[in-house]
């Protein structure tokens, strides 16, 4: 089994997520008391929140590099960032390292495929919805179709995420604006959702939406796990 270096903590709400799936993972793939060797870096996420809101991705480019380079002097045979926006930085994070990253997007559009859809919805911070770094790789990888909230839903769908879920509030008025949103997107022809937030699974349920969801942080867990036991 290889190593599985984790960068996490933003925030630390879904990182909790991702260390119970890859140890569920494990236990799924090996039985008995296997668990997942792993290595978690935990960066201060108020400072990241900081540099993401500034505009100075340099110096969040920074502390990620050393987090990479951190992990790896600790052993980690390959690595994740466990937070989509980050992956913003994912390309000179992953050439800061000898040992491979894995993208959150490439499990995340494999599956898509794999339930033979074309056209998925996007929710995500403002970054991941509005650049070009996520929405490209999964257009011009996979062909995929993404669509996006308008501009008053995606600064909704973003202040939730920053102000309630990386806090751990789940709020029954946010969770029906997110629905709302969601049969909006359904209505212009996505028939997936991608919750491109690794907290938006915290409040969306799959057995409260129209549509199938891909919740991205359960899908990078376990593809990180098979990753580890892949030979």
């Amino acid at each position: 089994m290889k190593t599985i270096g984790m960068i996490g903590g933003m925030s630390w709400e879904s990182t909790l997520v991702y260390y119970r799936i890859v140890n569920e993972a494990v236990r799924e793939r090996m039985g008995g008391l296997h668990s997942a060797k792993s290595i978690l870096y935990s960066v201060d996420f108020a400072e990241i929140e900081a540099l993401q809101h500034a505009g100075r991705w340099d110096a969040a480019q920074s502390i990620l590099v050393g987090a990479a380079q951190a992990l790896v002097r600790a052993g980690a045979d390959l690595l994740i960032i466990c937070t989509n926006t980050m992956h913003k930085l994912a390309d000179p994070v992953a050439a800061s390292v000898a040992i491979p990253l894995l993208h959150i997007a490439d499990p995340t559009a494999e599956a898509v495929l794999a339930a033979g859809m074309n056209t998925v919805a996007l929710l995500g911070t403002r970054f991941t919805m509005e650049e070009d770094f996520y929405r490209r790789r999964l257009e011009d990888r996979y062909g995929l179709r993404v669509l996006i909230p308008d501009a008053v839903q995606r600064q909704s769908v973003h202040d939730i995420i920053y102000t309630e879920l990386c806090l751990g509030r789940i709020r029954e008025p946010s969770r029906q604006a997110y629905a709302r949103i969601i049969d909006d997107l359904v209505q212009r022809g996505a028939q997936g959702v991608i919750l491109g937030c690794t907290e938006i699974g915290l409040l969306v349920r799959a057995d409260g939406c129209p549509v199938p969801v891909f919740d991205t942080a359960r899908i990078h867990a376990r593809a990180a796990v098979h990753a580890a036991l892949t030979e």
